[in-house]
């Protein structure tokens, strides 16, 4: 029976969709539990004791400022710094191109509310990141995919796609959410040179790219526009939207992310955040500028760097010896996650819940594909378990897939 509620949700309603990682979380708050779904920073490499001394210094020297309502833009300074970080990286900005948000996926709604009308189409990788789909659905998007392999993005797909007419494409080019491949050098310019011949902006995600394990940085996209338009003013406008967090850098609780644009997409990406939570906390904002401030940011990277690295070797040991041969996966060289892949037979869902009974979880991969398919995919995050945790944890995934196939084949 409908409660009279129901009668009143706006139609927008009909397409909003629960977080399959949200809910999954749900069921793995048991502590016995090893779990391998969320996207989870480490806790153990939280710099406590540094946002404990920045909470005392900013409410000791600026406590009326932190606690008072600021500009929507966001602290000037933390914007400054990110722009002269930025500019380490290739990235020419200044202050006007930056908008704080409450973390990337405020950013993704309001990218939403700007440009997405009913029916518009958004050019994504399949797979891609879950939350964007979630963002979108609610502004009524269809979305064309373009298919990925170990380089990333298959670019030699991707002309044909932008035929449809996307109203932008968004892509994750580092160390990707949820395979964790990174797109290539060759296809970062392909990608370039096509949206530009079709006139059409490129959403840039990047939450991940500073967290590499192996192998050469390589320049954000937003960069190679930049280079690619020969352009040497110091403020950016040009055909890249960059988002980026520091809740892969500082901690994921701040709620902090921002969003680099042409100043023109700035001014209307601020007029939608008044219109949401008139501006992202203060308080956040200025501990956080505080925290990172003084080289602290960069050197906690590399701890980062180094806990995480060696937790992806060892999962990635632990499934080689562990897992049935029939089973695949990707190597990432950043990130926070491996995407596997089971027989074409198998579903990971009905696998998930064999091995939640042996205390173990990890995401089914086929919500992450906006058009469908994937049934037999699953992600594996590696950041936030123990190395004790991965060993049992891996082991007992094998286990349950090889019970699975072993049915399959009797």
């Amino acid at each position: 029976m409908k409660t009279p509620w129901e009668y009143r949700y706006a139609q927008r309603t009909q397409r909003m969709e629960s977080s399959a990682i949200r809910e999954l979380l749900k069921l793995t708050e048991q502590p016995d539990i090893i779990s391998f779904g969320g996207g989870l920073p480490a806790p153990d490499v939280f710099p406590v004791e540094e946002f404990n001394a920045a909470c005392d210094r900013v409410l000791r020297n600026h406590g009326a400022m932190a606690l008072q309502y600021s500009t929507t833009e966001g602290f000037l300074p933390l914007r400054e710094m990110i722009a002269r970080h930025s500019a380490r990286y290739g990235i020419k900005i200044t202050p006007d191109n930056v908008l704080i948000t409450s973390g990337s996926q405020q950013a993704l709604d309001l990218l939403g509310k700007i440009f997405i009308d009913p029916g518009d189409r958004i050019l994504v990788e399949s797979p891609t990141y879950l939350a964007a789909i979630q963002a979108w659905n609610a502004y009524g998007a269809e979305f064309i995919t373009v298919p990925m392999d170990s380089d990333g993005m298959n670019t030699d797909y991707l002309e044909e796609a932008l035929r449809a007419g996307p109203k932008f494409i968004y892509v994750l080019p580092n160390f990707q959410n949820p395979t964790g491949e990174t797109l290539s050098l060759e296809r970062r310019r392909k990608l370039l040179a096509l949206a530009d011949q079709y006139g059409v902006p490129i959403v840039e995600d990047d939450p991940y790219g500073q967290l590499r394990y192996e192998g050469d940085h390589l320049p954000s996209i937003v960069v190679l526009d930049s280079q690619f338009r020969d352009d040497t003013t110091p403020c950016y406008r040009g055909n890249v939207i960059y988002l980026s967090t520091f809740s892969k850098t500082l901690a994921p609780g701040l709620r902090l992310g921002w969003v680099v644009a042409p100043p023109e997409v700035i001014s209307k990406l601020v007029q939608a955040k008044q219109g949401a939570d008139l501006h992202t906390a203060t308080f956040n904002q200025l501990v956080a500028f505080e925290v990172a401030r003084g080289g602290f940011l960069d050197r906690h990277i590399h701890t980062i760097r180094d806990v995480y690295g060696r937790r992806r070797n060892l999962m990635m040991t632990a499934m080689e010896r562990e897992f049935p041969s029939e089973v695949s996966w990707t190597h990432p060289q950043g990130g926070l996650f491996i995407w596997g892949t089971l027989p074409t037979y198998m579903d990971a869902k009905d696998l998930l819940k064999t091995c939640l009974e042996r205390k173990v979880a990890f995401v089914p991969g086929e919500p992450f594909h906006p058009t469908g398919g994937g049934k037999n995919t699953m992600r594996i995050n590696f950041s936030n378990a123990t190395h004790d945790e991965i060993e049992l944890g891996i082991r007992r995934l094998g286990i349950s897939i090889g019970e699975k196939l072993a049915r399959q084949i009797a």
